[in-house]
């Protein structure tokens, strides 16, 4: 089942490039196309979250099907990558807050710092994505539900 986390995954480059281009209309002079790009970006992210979440939830996630001797480094990046994701989202939540609420002085200077993170979180994630569906075929899924209930 490698459809829906292709999907999640395009959503996340997706965000990731759209704060680039806002990040950039920003830089330009261009208040109104940042804005309407960020809002883009952000719905993009909401979009990867809902569909990660629901997969989670009903399908299951995917453990590494990769070598046994580098399954720890694998463990480790994954940990890495759910912090910067983790990290990423929040910052996110509260930039954009701020933005609406026309805190601009605070929004501008932690704006830089939430959109680098959400870079490196978005590589990261394609990373996560790769090692588990492209370069090793993906272990075990295991839905949650199925996990909790039994079955």
């Amino acid at each position: 089942m490698m459809l829906l986390p292709t999907i999640s995954t395009f959503f996340i480059l997706l965000s990731a490039s759209l704060v680039a281009f806002g990040w950039r209309f920003i830089i330009k002079g261009k208040p109104k196309k940042h804005k309407k790009t960020m809002i883009a970006a952000a719905i993009s992210a909401l979009l990867f979250f809902i569909i990660y979440v629901s997969r989670t939830a009903f399908v299951g996630n995917t453990s590494f099907g990769g070598p046994e001797s580098i399954e720890i480094y694998y463990t480790i990046f994954l940990i890495f990558h759910i912090f910067l994701a983790t990290t990423g989202a929040i910052f996110g939540v509260i930039t954009i807050t701020l933005a609406l609420k026309r805190k601009i002085t605070i929004h501008r200077k932690i704006g830089p710092v939430t959109s680098v993170i959400w870079f490196c979180s978005a590589i990261t994630g394609v990373m996560v994505y790769l090692l588990l569906y492209v370069i090793y075929d993906g272990g075990e899924t295991t839905s949650m539900l199925k996990a909790i209930l039994g079955g």
